[in-house]
């Protein structure tokens, strides 16, 4: 429960400034170039947490990289509070932000697995994946909803929405400090970098990188773009809006999760990944009728098609990174795949830049098409259970 909440407490960090933009964007007049920089800092800071975090709690150990890890998510929360009346302080958060979740999401879910394993659990790993899931996406659902709402109708809206993170990941930062170091002490130390032989896989390549993107690529559009193309900002109460569709998406990825390890188990295939990549097309056909007629409402089933498919994607990737990593390169295979789904983000950013000559339905056509094209491509090489590593006894999914 721990290292669940460091993971909740990272997710809930780096998602509640989502409605705060437009409450940053009225205060100190900030325009939508610098709102999009702001994400990209945040990659900048992503990427390289994720990479370089991986490898070093692989060989020293994952308590040493996830508490300063995790801590920096706090330092970020309180450089936000301060960033209300200076911009160059929201890239400064939003850089710390970025290595925080970086260095915590890789290695806290490579930590998460281990104690829920022997000799500290007993759980499978479709019920470990699923932890790791959803102590992320709730706290990427928490987050934006509860900061927005207070954002909206609390005293202070640049101080207030950000107090519930603060309290969550101080007494999450204090209790993971009991949990059992799991890397074993007399592993190297040498080395502590990503290194090729620890994901070469090729069944990672051929299935899981492939879907990876899709799942972010999917709650991107559903909150960070149809929003804007449909005028939501500007509505009634625009902040708790903007808020409950981020979270609305968040929920829908936590409650479709069961589902995930129901199709998966016992399967042939990863069914899990068909399922969220169907489900990704069906959302991007309906995100291009709604960036077409400009209705609102149909915001509501956006996020809920889009949330569930990322639920689903998240799940299976997780599922097959647990099956094929060696236990040394648990956490760095992990750190790979959050990298590639990632990159998802970027999607909106490239239909943005493509619009104007093609326009946001043909695009979002055109998602769904691509979406297509990787289940296709995915399928027939998920027909058959990894063979890439042996597993161990002490590894083995309790039925």
């Amino acid at each position: 429960m721990a290292v669940a909440a460091i993971l909740l407490g990272t997710g809930w960090g780096s998602n509640q400034i989502t409605p705060m933009l437009l409450v940053y964007s009225d205060r100190l007049g900030l325009t939508t170039g610098t709102l999009q920089a702001m994400f990209g800092v945040y990659a900048l800071g992503l990427i390289p947490g994720l990479l370089l975090a991986g490898p070093l709690s692989d060989t020293r150990g994952r308590r040493g990289v996830v508490l300063p890890a995790a801590a920096l998510s706090l330092l970020a929360t309180v450089t936000l509070i301060a960033g209300g009346h200076h911009t160059w302080l929201l890239f400064v958060a939003r850089l710390l932000n970025g290595v925080s979740n970086g260095a915590v999401f890789g290695v806290g879910t490579a930590w998460l697995r281990e104690v829920s394993l022997p000799p500290f659990g007993a759980a499978g790993a479709h019920t470990i994946a699923r932890r790791a899931a959803v102590a992320m996406t709730a706290g990427f659902a928490f987050g934006p909803l509860l900061a927005g709402l207070l954002a909206q109708w609390a005293p202070d809206p640049l101080l207030v929405p950000y107090v519930p993170h603060l309290v969550l990941m101080t007494a999450a930062l204090v209790a993971v400090r009991t949990v059992p170091e799991t890397v074993p002490s007399g592993r190297s130390r040498g080395g502590a970098r990503l290194r090729l032989e620890d994901v070469r896989s090729p069944r990672f390549w051929r299935i899981v990188a492939p879907m990876a993107p899709w799942g972010f690529a999917a709650t991107a559009v559903a909150v960070a773009l149809l929003p804007s193309l449909t005028g939501a900002a500007d509505a009634a109460q625009g902040i708790a809006l903007t808020a409950s569709i981020a979270a609305l998406c968040a929920l829908a990825g936590v409650l479709i999760q069961p589902l995930a390890r129901r199709l998966d188990a016992g399967g042939a295939g990863n069914r899990a990944a068909l399922a969220g990549l169907a489900t990704t097309a069906a959302g991007m056909l309906l995100a291009a009728v709604t960036a077409a007629s400009e209705q609102i409402w149909l915001l509501v089933p956006c996020a809920l098609v889009f949330g569930a498919a990322y639920g689903l994607i998240l799940v299976a990737g997780l599922v097959e990174v647990q099956r094929l990593a060696e236990p040394r390169a648990l956490a760095s295979l992990t750190a790979v795949y959050y990298a590639l789904t990632y990159a998802g983000f970027a999607l909106p950013v490239v239909l943005a830049a493509l619009a104007g000559g093609l326009g946001y339905p043909l695009l979002l056509t055109i998602c769904a098409v691509l979406v297509l094209a990787t289940a296709a491509w995915v399928t027939p090489r998920g027909a058959m259970r990894p063979s890439d590593r042996p597993t161990s006894p002490a590894e083995q999914p309790v039925r």
